[in-house]
């Protein structure tokens, strides 16, 4: 068996297992909606302000801790934050008011902010350069499958125990994860006792070069005058615009528009999910296929302009739909799109920011969330404000008709330096 599961294997298990967590946390709040609305007496407005809340500080945190990750290393970083995360996660269950509920979830946002930078590096390391695509695929798809395990669990944790004692479960469960993983990870295959020397040595080989001697610097001029760094921005942040309705307000859009009962609507809120995970696997594949034909620029490039198509077909489409059933049908063509952009993006961020890969991975989710703030407080007041939900679906499907045209300026071959 110990020829078959590799170490890396194993490594990216956990990975996997952490993205899981990561949503399972995050999307609590969403299923959570109603019963926390009616204890604390917050409307629809306080309601979004209480989920950006999460966005705004996981996105500023973003460039801290995916520094913190390349200088102190994933097996620190992570089991730092994610103790971390799992405190504010059971914290969440003793809010009084709006106020301590913002201050609790702009926490554990930023709490939260050091995952996926924190992966990123450890990917760098670990992982062949080959092998890039379809890992960064299974990660993200770990967060997706997270979410759509999370909705109906959530729904009966709720109905079972109460919302309160749902966030002091989950919180417990992200300190096991800690513990595991710093018992048994490290941060680079060369530290590792039980890795076999064939493993070693072909991962050493095969994964992307590294610097020799002092680690290159990375400096602010470097990273804001590249216009590989322009487009992997923009173009996340309007992937992140997309992803996070489905991740804040799916649920209590498809509840209030159709009139479903809760665990209805945790089932019909399960399918975009199931959807992104493929999404992320597909364009895992993907990216790796093409790399190993020789197009390195076609492996990043083509799943995300691919992606950002579907996405915006499947979220104008979704509006034509006079049933539950259609419009998810469409919705989960718009998250399978969405999540087909993840593989590549996160893959560049490791191709152009090497040792840098925290920092530079850190910086495209910070312009991603700062796009899911927005999406957070676009829902509820571009409907209010017009009347119809519509306006919010047409502004998202013209963002990812935008990242196709940065997509086309990118180019993974050159690095920074472009």
């Amino acid at each position: 068996m110990a020829s078959i599961i590799k170490g890396r294997h194993w490594v990216t298990g956990g990975m996997f297992l952490l993205a899981l967590l990561l949503y399972i946390d995050r999307v609590c709040i969403s299923v959570a909606k109603d019963p926390i609305a009616g204890d604390l007496n917050l409307s629809d407005k306080a309601m979004g302000w209480v989920l950006s809340a999460f966005a705004l500080g996981y996105a500023l945190m973003q460039v801290p801790s995916g520094m913190m990750a390349d200088r102190h290393g994933p097996r620190k970083v992570l089991t730092a934050i994610v103790t971390l995360w799992s405190a504010l996660t059971a914290a969440t269950g003793v809010a009084w008011n709006f106020m301590s509920m913002l201050v609790v979830r702009f926490l554990f946002g930023a709490g939260e902010a050091g995952a996926f930078p924190g992966m990123a590096r450890a990917i760098y390391s670990w992982m062949p350069l080959q092998e890039r695509g379809i890992i960064t695929g299974i990660n993200f798809s770990g967060s997706r499958l997270g979410a759509a395990f999370a909705l109906p669990l959530v729904a009966w944790l709720i109905e079972s125990y109460g919302w309160r004692m749902t966030f002091v479960i989950l919180g417990v469960i992200g300190i096991v994860w800690a513990l595991i993983w710093w018992t048994f990870f490290r941060d680079t295959p060369e530290e590792h006792p039980k890795l076999s020397p064939s493993e070693k040595e072909y991962i050493l080989q095969n994964r992307q070069q590294q610097e020799t001697g002092a680690k290159a610097s990375l400096s602010r001029q470097q990273l804001f005058q590249s216009r590989n760094m322009w487009s992997v921005i923009g173009q996340y942040f309007c992937s992140n615009f997309t992803f996070f309705f489905a991740l804040t307000w799916l649920f209590p859009y498809l509840k209030n528009k159709y009139q479903l009962e809760s665990l209805e609507a945790g089932w019909y809120a399960v399918a975009p999910f199931i959807a992104g995970a493929i999404g992320n696997w597909v364009a895992g594949g993907l990216v790796d296929s093409i790399f190993k034909k020789g197009n390195w620029n076609l492996s990043r490039n083509l799943p995300a302009i691919i992606g950002f198509a579907l996405a915006a077909i499947g979220l104008i489409g979704c509006l034509y739909m006079e049933t539950p059933l259609g419009a998810v049908f469409f919705l989960s063509i718009a998250i399978f799109g969405a999540d087909m952009t993840l593989p590549p993006s996160w893959a560049l961020c490791v191709d152009i920011g090497k040792s840098n890969a925290g920092a530079v991975s850190g910086t495209m989710n910070m312009a991603g969330n700062i796009g899911a703030f927005l999406t957070a407080l676009a829902f509820p007041y571009l409907t209010d404000w017009t009347g119809s939900v519509n306006y919010f679906f047409y502004v998202a499907a013209a963002l990812n008709i935008a990242a196709i045209l940065m997509w086309m300026r990118i180019k993974a071959d050159k690095g920074l330096s472009y």
